[in-house]
């Protein structure tokens, strides 16, 4: 479908700080999957990311025991139960912060978080933005489905207005979430959607998000054969949409001109081109009628998201007919725990030798403003 750029040979989670196997020691899939049932649906897009997700782990060079995987309330988050790591199924919605906890406590680790479109963006809406905006050096894969399925197919906070569901029998009348615009709101500082059963694509922007220093957020459209079956028809070309993939999928690539649509193989460009609107947002203009500078350039490592999240709105909030898929934003910023750990550090030195440890605990507690109440 598209390339993608990839991390450096040898990266591991963005940082030297996560011990790797020892040097020639070959891992496999087999060794990061457990011992347990997988139990999904027959069908269920989950069974696609597990396996890439199981397959794509060895390529990290990590011990086992310095990875983690933290989930919260779902379908998606059965996810620890599959992996041969140490994991955690988390509480509704509050993976990011138990993830956030464990991420600062442990820079020897990888952490994960496991969540989906309900668990992340309704009770947990919360708990991811400030993740995303803390910038926790962790990876968050959020499974966009468009309907609760473990609670049996009521709407979700990505599901389009109008879904007829068990919660809404006359339609949704709720606007929904754009995972990727969210996550751009927010200022994380690597974002991507991929899909289920694009297994090349999907392992790409795997590798690319654990190479990243700081948040990683991957939206994963992922089908629901029970609840909402043929949610993304289009963008796979299945069904009554086959043969649309090509104009459903704007592929983003890093330093390469935005096309998509029929490719004209004379320029290796699609017959759809993005342009700069003249409202400042972006616009799908015929590709033969704009000049050729006037294509829009991907450029994920724009400090400024205002341009991604121009691209993200382009996707079709109602059938999804149209939609950008790729890395939208991949940029550096201080992490949150690294500077946690340097406020501890500093903190740490500059009482040190001043008594026993619990003679500066005492000292710490009684400092500044302090009463006694009798």
């Amino acid at each position: 479908m598209t390339t993608i750029d990839l991390p450096l040979p040898g990266a591991r989670t963005g940082t030297e700080l996560v011990p790797a196997v020892e040097e020639g020691v070959t891992q496999t899939a087999k060794e990061f999957t457990s011992d347990q049932e997988v139990r999904w649906c027959p069908g269920c897009g989950d069974y696609a990311v597990l396996k890439a997700v199981q397959s794509f782990l060895p390529d990290l060079g990590l011990r086992r025991e310095n990875i983690v995987f933290v989930s919260g309330i779902g379908c998606s988050s059965r996810f620890p139960y599959y992996l041969d790591t140490y994991g955690m199924h988390s509480i509704h919605g509050r993976a990011p912060s138990i993830a956030t906890g464990i991420a600062t406590a442990r820079e020897d680790l990888s952490v994960w978080v496991v969540t989906g479109d309900g668990d992340a963006l309704s009770i947990g809406g919360n708990h991811l933005i400030h993740a995303l905006r803390r910038n926790v050096n962790m990876t968050i894969l959020l499974f966009n489905n468009r309907i609760y399925g473990l609670t049996k197919g009521q709407y979700s906070p990505t599901s389009e207005v109008g879904k007829v569901t068990k919660s809404t029998p006359v339609g949704s009348v709720d606007h929904p979430f754009n995972p990727v615009s969210l996550a751009l709101g927010a200022e994380a500082t690597f974002v991507a959607r991929t899909i289920d059963s694009d297994r090349k694509h999907l392992t790409a922007v795997l590798a690319a998000a654990a190479a990243h220093r700081g948040t990683s957020f991957v939206e994963i459209y992922q089908n629901c054969p029970i609840f909402n079956d043929g949610a993304f028809d289009a963008i796979k070309g299945m069904g009554e949409h086959k043969g649309e993939k090509e104009h459903a999928i704007i592929p983003l690539t890093h330093g390469q001109p935005i096309t998509f649509g029929a490719l004209d193989e004379a320029t290796g460009l699609g017959d759809k081109a993005l342009v700069r609107a003249a409202s400042g947002g972006v616009d799908v203009a015929d590709t033969a009628t704009v000049p050729a500078d006037a294509i829009l350039v991907h450029d994920a490592h724009n400090a400024d998201p205002s341009t991604a999240f121009a691209i993200s709105r382009l996707t079709d909030a109602g059938y999804l007919n149209r939609s950008p898929i790729g890395i939208f934003r991949q940029v550096d910023r201080p992490t949150y725990d690294d500077q946690a750990r340097a406020q501890v550090a500093t903190a740490t030195e500059a009482v040190a030798g001043q008594g026993t440890p619990e003679e500066r605990l005492t000292a710490l507690i009684n400092a500044g403003d302090t009463w006694t109440v009798d």
